[in-house]
């Protein structure tokens, strides 16, 4: 795993960069103004990509546990505490984003709207799972108590979902994932599309890096570890 993910790392890097700057292009100079929100409604090209993927990432998170508290597989474990803080940070950012978005639409940075407290929840337990692994003493109980969080944590997902369709709420319904077509102009749609991509290889660069560096702390002693320095000092 830790040669394949330093293959893959500069092949993710690279089709993130362009993904995104292709996007961004798309988004912020090509799309038209909106007929009611005029320039206000580009921030959706960082706002919804950050919260897809702030879902995403737990989904991630959530199923690596359940993998690593069922077969106990180390990697699964690795791969749910590299996830969390990437996925902490889409969630802040998605919030943040969210909050400029809503002052000039709602006249207000915040409102405990249904989607917007579920987001916020999730935040939390991104926040919990990484404390819950600095607070026990041994790093076995403290990856079982994390993994055991993030698993219970994922009943929080649907209702991040499917808020706006259960409850009365301000926040926009969907616009992309209808059944029947999304209720954007293609002009739109396709940056937003493409910012969704770029998050998404940005998401798993930053997971081969950090799965990398957590592989390295963990398998610090074992031979094939001081085999790669010797072939690094070499």
């Amino acid at each position: 795993m830790y040669r394949l993910a330093g293959r893959l790392t500069p092949w993710l890097g690279g089709l993130c960069l362009l993904s995104l700057i292709a996007g961004l292009y798309l988004g912020l100079v090509v799309a038209p103004p909106d007929y009611e929100q005029g320039d206000s409604y580009r921030i959706i090209y960082i706002h919804v990509p950050a919260a897809w993927m702030s879902m995403f990432v737990y989904m991630v998170m959530a199923t690596s546990s359940a993998v690593f508290l069922i077969w106990r597989m180390k990697l699964a474990d690795v791969v749910a505490l590299a996830s969390a803080p990437i996925g902490a940070a889409f969630t802040a950012i998605a919030l943040i984003t969210g909050s400029f978005w809503g002052k000039p639409m709602w006249g207000t940075w915040w409102i405990w709207d249904a989607r917007l407290t579920s987001e916020l929840l999730l935040l939390f337990l991104y926040l919990g799972y990484l404390a819950l692994r600095g607070a026990l003493e041994t790093p076995q109980s403290a990856a079982r108590a994390a993994a055991i969080l993030a698993v219970v944590g994922v009943v929080n997902i649907p209702i991040i979902h499917f808020s706006v369709e259960w409850w009365n709420t301000l926040h926009q319904p969907a616009t992309i994932t209808k059944l029947d077509q999304p209720s954007m102009h293609i002009s739109m749609l396709r940056p937003l599309l493409l910012m969704v991509l770029s998050f998404q290889l940005l998401y798993f660069y930053n997971l081969m890096i950090r799965t990398r560096t957590l592989i390295l702390q963990r398998e610090g002693r074992a031979k094939w570890v001081a085999e790669l320095a010797g072939e690094a000092r070499g």
